[in-house]
């Protein structure tokens, strides 16, 4: 993604101000003041952050400008973790609760005028948002925010332009009436597609999936990615589901990350070099729709080129 110099200034600005002193990580979340970091006034890509599930997530934001950046007051914002399958949070299998309840508090605290969490579940959809944990977490900060969209009502069809197999699909209304969209994926593994992260969870928010599977699959997730470009990306590395995902059981990592960024495919990437999959370590070129988005300039893989923040909380 290349970001508009209004963006630039305000990240640059935000920076600026917080390398000569604190970045505190949780006012009302963690209570954990992060002191003597320490940044050149550039601009950051993706952001690795190391630490507990909430901590990390409010401190990612936080070094991208601030949940500011991308909520603003009376907008509405779209939440989109994976929450897909009746699996507890230690499977993997689903986004960790602390991440999601942590992006709707920084949601509200940004005023935002109306909140949901979406998903188009796969199993059950009572089984899967109370097995997930998610909406119990969600429920103390804030009820009837977390749904399952799994009913032909919920979607409207439009016309994919960009597409180069999926020229037309059905997203969820809401989504379409958004002012902001997050991404919240769990990193995991995919049996068809290498990986599941934050391009690829973008089909929890369509109607029609069957359809996607019927033709080149690494193409229609780029397709829907034409349409459907987060302006916040936060993949839950703090457990990684390696093999045997996307439903699991499978082995979990627990590497403890959150990794964020502006860029879906930059994220996405990040997190394929971060994190071992299948016993072994890939490159993001080597996932084909990560490679596809690229090169359709939905975004950068080119990690190493890119102004990468590591820190540890």
């Amino acid at each position: 993604m290349i970001f508009q110099d209004k963006t630039k200034m305000k990240r640059r600005e935000f920076l600026k101000t917080y390398a000569k002193g604190i970045i505190w990580a949780s006012a009302g979340a963690s209570g954990i003041l992060t002191p003597n970091w320490s940044f050149a006034n550039t601009m950051v890509d993706v952001v690795k952050v190391k630490g507990s599930p909430a901590a990390a997530t409010r401190t990612a934001v936080a070094l991208l400008g601030g949940i500011q950046e991308f909520v603003k007051p009376g907008s509405r914002v779209v939440i989109k973790p994976n929450m897909s399958f009746a699996r507890p949070p230690g499977q993997a299998s689903n986004t960790h609760p602390d991440v999601v309840k942590e992006l709707v508090v920084l949601c509200k605290e940004a005023k935002a005028k109306n909140i949901v969490v979406l998903d188009h579940t796969l199993a059950s959809p009572q089984k899967c948002l109370e097995r997930s944990g998610i909406l119990e977490s969600v429920n103390t900060v804030e009820r009837n925010l977390v749904f399952a969209a799994n009913h032909h009502k919920f979607y409207q069809d439009i016309q994919l332009p960009q597409g180069e197999n999926l020229t037309h699909t059905q997203i969820i209304k809401e989504v379409l009436k958004s002012d902001a969209l997050i991404a919240a994926p769990v990193a995991k593994s995919h049996s068809a597609t290498g990986v599941s992260l934050s391009l690829k969870g973008m089909m929890g928010l369509i109607w029609d999936r069957g359809v996607m599977h019927g033709q080149n699959l690494d193409t229609a997730i780029v397709d829907i990615c034409t349409r459907l470009k987060a302006d916040l990306t936060v993949i839950d590395g703090s457990r990684v589901l390696s093999t045997n995902g996307p439903n699991g059981p499978g082995k979990v990592l627990h590497e403890n990350t959150i990794i964020a960024s502006q860029d879906m495919v930059a994220a996405d990437a990040c997190a394929v070099a971060s994190f071992t999959w299948y016993g072994r370590k890939f490159r993001p070129g080597q996932v084909k729709h990560i490679r596809e988005a690229h090169r359709r300039k939905l975004g950068r893989m080119d990690i190493e080129n890119l102004n990468i923040k590591t820190v540890t909380i």
